[in-house]
């Protein structure tokens, strides 16, 4: 099934790609949630007169992710976790932890924007990749302290 991508997709390509996906993706997650268009003629004028629209929001999407980017430059979080005498935790540290500590910093980003490589799963400093934008990225450090 060829589809003309609406949005990036980080596993598919960029907007405005012409892409072949299985007919079951395409059908049941990216047509209803509006990630593509079915690929044919009249849906490809359709695509082109939207074009200037899209990117236009593709513009201002990329400078709200990269205002959120420039708070976010040289920020650290600190989250207590309980811990062993080795120190490894008890658990893991979550992207939810984070984007909650995130929230009491009044920075709000969606937890599943954030990119943790396996998990934080001892005390001490750890860079986390925040994925704002398909152009913007930016790392924060997250110190994990022995809870007391």
């Amino acid at each position: 099934m060829r589809v003309i991508l609406l949005k990036d997709h980080r596993h598919l390509g960029r907007r405005g790609d012409e892409v072949d996906v299985k007919p079951g993706y395409g059908r049941n997650y990216l047509l209803p949630r509006g990630l593509a268009l079915l690929s044919s003629d009249a849906n490809r004028k359709h695509f082109e007169a939207m074009r200037a629209k899209i990117e236009a929001q593709h513009i201002q999407e990329r400078e709200e992710a990269q205002a959120v980017a420039d708070k976010l430059s040289g920020l650290r979080l600190e989250i207590p976790k309980k811990a062993g005498e080795t120190g490894t935790l008890f658990g893991s540290v979550t992207a939810s932890e984070i984007a909650d500590e995130l929230d009491k910093k009044g920075i709000e980003v969606d937890r599943r924007r954030i990119d943790l490589e396996g998990g934080i799963k001892t005390i001490g400093d750890h860079e986390v990749r925040i994925l704002l934008h398909s152009e913007v990225t930016v790392e924060i450090m997250v110190t994990v302290l022995p809870e007391e």
